[in-house]
């Protein structure tokens, strides 16, 4: 095939290419806006801040002929209790004091997403339904077709895996791990009308449809569980990335634990527990033999460990994002073991 794309330069001359033409429709409502979507039909697609679908866009990766603004809807933006709309912008979700305070990791994870400005114009609905990402994938059209395509568009192999009957394209969302791990649920409304679906059910592994959800669907809400009463529960998301902003994660790793009792010390022990891995496979991957490996313990060195293990072996990240893909598998325990460790820290200094 020839040379491997430098994965730092991916998508670098994004500023150099222009926008095809389509037509822009800016509906005020959500009825209006599902209406537009249904007289487009396959050929429009829905937009929040554009961050991700017009530099696909731009490379030919997406080619709607109708793009539909849901950033002027009101009821994106709603906001009550546990209740976030999907239209909030990054940074509007990374100010809010009250989730600052009840849902850090949600917010911790809002404000590693790539740069101010970006996280000015990106959505949360527009972060949870990112595109997945691949070397392979994320070039020019030029690029692509250099190499006859790549099964995500215009093809038929994957570069990743050429044997493989799937595309192996990962996800990049930083929320997603941390939505999947709190347990969250998403409110989707469409032309069937609404329903709820657990953020664990809404990815699939798979890196063309990585998404359950209808392409004349909107994702209206995302409902959390309730704050953790007198520190039932916590979670931490930790991202790995070459640059310290600005980059997709290579790995992203979000920790949730909720413990037995309301007691001090080494008496609280883990009574259930989530660890999700983020840009190692096409969805947020869930560890169970991870949780295993924690519940009943008291996040001691040797828990963490056992659970640090549980999650490195089945991750199995490809050669398709930055870095190299061993050293990529063995950041799978460093990450899991230090959120993990800050969990253990933040019960120790708080009871």
């Amino acid at each position: 095939m020839g040379r491997r794309p430098d994965s730092r330069s991916v998508g670098r001359s994004d500023g150099m290419l222009r926008l095809p033409s389509f037509r822009y429709l800016r509906p005020t409502t959500l009825s209006e806006a599902l209406r537009m979507k249904s007289d487009a039909g396959p050929e429009g697609t829905y937009v929040a801040g554009g961050t991700d679908l017009y530099p696909n866009m731009k490379r030919r990766q997406q080619e709607p002929k109708t793009v539909i603004s849901l950033m002027g809807v009101p009821e994106l933006k709603a906001t009550v209790g546990t209740v976030l709309g999907a239209g909030l912008t990054l940074s509007e979700l990374s100010v809010l004091q009250s989730f600052r305070r009840s849902y850090p990791a949600v917010v911790q994870a809002a404000t590693l997403v790539s740069t101010p400005l970006l996280r000015n114009m990106g959505t949360l609905g527009g972060n949870l339904c990112l595109d997945t990402r691949c070397n392979y994938y994320d070039q020019t059209y030029e690029w692509r077709k250099a190499i006859d395509f790549c099964m995500k568009k215009d093809g038929h192999i994957c570069w990743v895996a050429p044997s493989s009957p799937r595309c192996w394209a990962v996800t990049s969302s930083d929320i997603a791990p941390v939505m999947v791990a709190l347990g969250a649920e998403y409110l989707l409304a469409g032309p069937a009308g609404e329903r709820v679906v657990p953020a664990a059910r809404f990815y699939n592994n798979d890196g063309i449809n990585y998404l359950t959800k209808q392409p004349d669907e909107v994702l209206v809400e995302v409902r959390l569980p309730p704050p953790a009463a007198r520190g039932a529960w916590d979670a931490v998301y930790h991202k790995l990335r070459r640059r310290g902003s600005f980059d997709f994660p290579v790995l992203g790793v979000a920790a949730w634990v909720r413990w037995e009792g309301e007691g001090e010390g080494d008496g609280d022990r883990v009574a259930d527990a989530r660890v999700v891995l983020g840009g190692v496979a096409s969805w947020p991957q869930e560890i169970p033999e991870a949780a295993t490996a924690l519940r009943g313990s008291t996040l001691a060195p040797e828990a963490i460990a056992a659970a640090a293990d549980a999650a490195y072996r089945p991750a199995k990240p490809m050669d398709n994002t930055d870095f190299d893909l061993s050293w990529r598998k063995q950041m799978t325990r460093v990450y899991v073991t230090r959120a993990l460790t800050e969990l253990a820290h933040r019960r120790s200094t708080t009871t």
